[in-house]
């Protein structure tokens, strides 16, 4: 059985994704643990890279929504609109194979899944009758 890593970097799946944070942030909490590849095979920081950075341009556009429903004068705004700000600027940065550039994205998983959770939930759409 092979696997294959969901590559979206325009995040136009992202209204038909759902979230599945907790593997994401135990392989984060994970990468983030390890002090050297030591045990790791060849690609396998490239591949974790891929895939945490598939799933920060989601987390990133769901914050994005939410952040847009915010109201202007909301304390979070300022707070929320630096997170998209540095996302956006990591996101911008091209791929690399590094155990730190997989640590980097898991850095930057977390850091949305953050901002995401300090933002309220969106309202259901009501069901026409």
């Amino acid at each position: 059985m092979s696997y294959g890593v969901l590559h979206d970097p325009e995040a136009l799946l992202a209204e038909e994704l759902p979230l599945d944070r907790t593997p994401v942030t135990a392989l984060a909490d994970a990468i983030l643990a390890r002090k050297n590849v030591k045990g790791l095979r060849a690609g396998d920081c490239a591949q974790i890279a891929l895939l945490l950075t598939g799933h920060a341009r989601v987390v990133a556009a769901e914050v994005g929504r939410r952040f847009e429903n915010l109201p202007k004068d909301s304390d979070l705004r300022p707070l929320i609109d630096q997170v998209l700000q540095e996302a956006e600027r990591r996101l911008s940065v091209t791929s690399r194979t590094t155990l730190a550039y997989a640590q980097q994205r898991a850095r930057l998983v977390k850091a949305l899944y953050r901002a995401l959770d300090r933002l309220p939930q969106p309202r259901p759409a009501p069901e026409d009758s």
